[in-house]
């Protein structure tokens, strides 16, 4: 078992048709949601912001090849009807029922198949590998490969399942995360840990700068496991995340290489983390990425943009992990070899560590190159 089927009380089933996928989740618990901020959104995502303020759900339906977005009252109608559509088929109250879409803006859901995948689906829900295979392979758009994680604790696990390849830079969650946990958890303590994780992992994720108008990750803690931690609970949850948000950067459109940008020596994590994040986006640093160019000028130009004062005079950048490490910049000082620079970025992971000398703060993001298979595939998306 992967994941969300290691998790007791999680079954789920999934289907690809061409371009449409249905993925169908049954976990009863304690739900807690975050969701996208962008002004323009899905009407899956206005619907669950209602939804999850009850704090349980006994399933989840999601869909790819459609994102019901910018569709107004009728895309809201069509969500509902999903969720009862989900519900009737697996015998569940429709409005406790999550529902998630991903695919083309603009475009109104095809109700008959979703009944139809629905349908099919709700006989074949199990808890093995091969089920959730199926479900997370229906969920992908441009995904190249699946995305699982599971963090093992001693009386409990936390699983995951997630899409994202494209329009990544999450500001809430992540595009569709579905996690699952057996731990017993109060509703606000749930809330609270993965509004954290979320902050600390997916929100650290940028491929293009593009803020879906669909993201939404979704945790269900089924109690099985009976009362945990809150604590050792919140640290296993983030571990979970923070695998599901480095498999969405490594397989970020058209990219060949995850870039971790790793910054510590900050006033505060927030600092730490709007740095690591900017110098993750810039396409100029992504660019050099990829042409294996050694231009660390660009990380600092990335770093000093940021929005917050640091003493250029104090910082030590590095690039590469472990024996491949290389020292480009000492306090301030040039200590820059292009030619073991270099080296280090023929990784398929290129790591820059960056020291700012201000205080205790310290935080990462991920990302990836930026080339010119991206561009072909966006060029394209709906022709």
């Amino acid at each position: 078992m992967k994941s969300i089927c290691a998790i007791e009380g999680v079954e789920c089933a999934g289907i690809r048709e061409g371009k449409y996928g249905l993925a169908l989740v049954r976990a009863a618990g304690t739900a807690a949601a975050v969701f996208t901020r962008n002004r323009v959104r899905a009407a899956c995502i206005d619907l669950m912001r209602e939804r999850i303020k009850k704090g349980f759900l006994e399933a989840l339906v999601a869909n790819s090849g459609c994102a019901n977005a910018f569709t107004g009252k009728r895309g809201l109608q069509d969500a509902e009807s999903m969720a009862m559509i989900a519900g009737d088929a697996m015998g569940i109250d429709p409005t406790r029922v999550a529902v998630a879409s991903t695919g083309v803006i603009g475009r109104y859901l095809n109700l008959p198949l979703i009944e139809r995948q629905c349908r099919f689906l709700a006989g074949r829900l199990a808890r093995d590998g091969q089920a959730e295979e199926a479900a997370a392979g229906a969920i992908m758009t441009t995904d190249l490969v699946q995305k699982h994680a599971l963090a093992r604790r001693e009386t409990f696990a936390v699983g995951g399942i997630c899409k994202g390849s494209g329009m990544i830079a999450p500001n809430m969650g992540t595009m569709l995360a579905f996690i699952y946990t057996d731990a017993s958890l109060r509703p606000e303590d749930l809330s609270s840990s993965l509004r954290t994780a979320a902050e600390r992992t997916f929100n650290r994720v940028v491929v293009d700068g593009d803020t879906s108008t669909n993201d939404i990750a979704i945790c269900t803690a089924t109690g099985h496991a009976g009362r945990v931690n809150p604590a050792e609970f919140s640290e296993a949850l983030e571990e979970c995340c923070r695998s599901l948000a480095i498999q969405i950067a490594a397989d970020g459109e058209g990219a060949t290489k995850l870039i971790e940008v790793r910054v510590r020596g900050a006033t505060g994590e927030g600092v730490a983390a709007e740095i690591a994040r900017t110098i993750v986006a810039s396409p100029l640093v992504k660019t050099a990425v990829y042409g294996e160019d050694p231009n660390w000028g660009r990380v600092m130009a990335a770093a000093g943009r940021a929005g917050h004062d640091f003493d250029p005079e104090r910082v030590t950048l590095w690039i590469g992990e472990g024996e491949a490490r290389v020292p480009l910049v000492e306090r301030g000082a040039i200590l820059a070899d292009p030619a073991r620079a270099k080296r280090a970025m023929q990784q398929n992971r290129v790591v820059f560590e960056l020291d700012l000398g201000e205080g205790g703060g310290e935080a990462s993001a991920w990302g990836c190159d930026l080339t010119e298979r991206y561009v072909e595939i966006n060029g394209r998306y709906t022709t």
